[in-house]
């Protein structure tokens, strides 16, 4: 690609920025998630270079750090967008019940279904079924505007479960497969999480009464380069580092509630009320840049051959109506009979794709999987887009039919006013 010189990438990286931005307007507007045009953007690039006669990269790499970065602000997004009150304690209760039967029952059954047509042992076909339970808050927060505020709500709290659930269920499960001993990896599991936390409270704590005192405009990009560092440094001490992401957001958007008493003289809580502003904005931003370009990158690394095969798509289908069927129970069971259009916002995204490729080589069981990954992501998101759309249709029938029947009263009461 010699023709992308420095001007050139100025003008590629520009314009990729520009036809994410109006991806977004559209998908507001449509209901047609914008990672669906990213990711289709992304395969229309890999296949006008090929025709073109470039050489195809390896983007292996940069799709992992982006992955990882993306996955950072996500849930830090996610995180700064929760308040912890009394009356949503039943609301993260239901959220946190469908997100744990939802994993835990999609996972078994998919593992099954794979072990049984794969042919691999129990634990392998688990790990590859996890990524593949998981929802894609990636995909989600950006697409709920149109609901009402609980089930907006509802799906912000069940996604950033799934994701935390589901990245620590699958790192224990990596552990299994490659301990000897079960009763070791319990131990190590539970002193993994309960040194996460106590570590993840500290160091929230500390990140805020420090930031809340440094003056200057230049300290939020510096805010997230030291989660960033602090997620890699646990990754490297196998903590659950995205706790550490996930409670820092909590405290720091809900400052208020855990900074009380003796703690309130470290505190000036108009100070920090400017840090959670400008944070919710900076990571907003971050992460629309970051997704763009995993997605487009997720689009360009993907091969149709593997998505086209026979058995990709069979098992493909045999997934996503396990997806539905366990979310259809884990839902009426939790929520009872108020369950659309949340049924359907189910999505593969980012989470599924990064642990997906987290998997080592030596517990790679079958080349289809990849073109199973890849039909699973495109049809989840077909079929939330399908759902948004009728959702939106639903409101606007709703708001005419309250027009009609707002114009009939005053016609009624102009004549009988005359």
């Amino acid at each position: 690609m010699a023709f992308l010189d420095s001007y050139g990438l100025i003008i590629v990286f520009s314009s990729t920025i520009i036809i994410s931005y109006f991806f977004n307007l559209y998908a507001k507007k449509s209901g047609v998630p914008a990672v669906l045009m990213l990711i289709g953007l992304g395969i229309v690039i890999r296949y006008s270079l090929l025709l073109f006669g470039e050489q195809s990269l390896d983007l292996a790499r940069p799709l992992e750090v982006l992955g990882v970065i993306g996955l950072i602000l996500i849930v830090l997004e996610a995180a700064l967008d929760l308040r912890l009150q009394k009356e949503k304690i039943g609301l993260i209760i239901k959220s946190f019940l469908v997100a744990l039967l939802g994993l835990g029952g999609t996972a078994y059954l998919i593992a099954i279904s794979l072990g049984h047509f794969l042919h691999v042992e129990f634990l392998n076909a688990l790990l590859y079924a996890i990524p593949l339970s998981i929802l894609s808050s990636a995909i989600i927060l950006p697409s709920i505007d149109d609901l009402d505020k609980e089930k907006k709500e509802f799906m912000i709290y069940e996604s950033t479960f799934s994701d935390i659930i589901g990245i620590v269920v699958f790192y224990s499960v990596l552990t299994m497969l490659d301990s000897s001993s079960l009763e070791g990896v319990y131990g190590e599991l539970f002193t993994n999480l309960a040194l996460t936390v106590v570590f993840s409270i500290i160091i929230s704590y500390m990140l805020i009464y420090v930031f809340q005192n440094i003056k200057g405009h230049v300290k939020l990009f510096l805010l997230i380069a030291i989660l960033l560092l602090l997620y890699a440094v646990g990754k490297m001490f196998h903590l659950s580092s995205l706790l550490i992401i996930l409670i820092f957001g909590i405290i720091l958007n809900n400052y208020k509630l855990f900074f009380k008493g003796v703690l309130t003289k470290v505190v000036r809580f108009e100070k920090v009320e400017e840090v959670l502003d400008d944070m919710k904005v900076v990571t907003g931003e971050t992460a629309f840049v970051v997704r763009t370009f995993f997605f487009i990158i997720f689009g360009w690394s993907v091969s149709l051959g593997s998505f086209i095969s026979f058995n990709a798509i069979g098992l493909g289908l045999l997934v996503l109506a396990i997806i539905y069927l366990v979310r259809t129970i884990a839902l009426f069971v939790v929520d009872g009979k108020n369950i659309l259009p949340q049924l359907f916002l189910a999505p593969r995204g980012l989470i599924t794709i990064l642990l997906f490729f987290a998997i080592p080589e030596n517990l790679s069981s079958n080349s289809d999987l990849e073109g199973v990954l890849f039909f699973v992501i495109l049809l989840s998101c077909v079929v939330m887009s399908w759902a948004l759309i009728e959702h939106k249709k639903k409101l606007a029938a709703e708001f005419l039919d309250y027009e009609n029947k707002s114009n009939s009263l005053e016609k009624e009461s102009e004549i009988i006013e005359e």
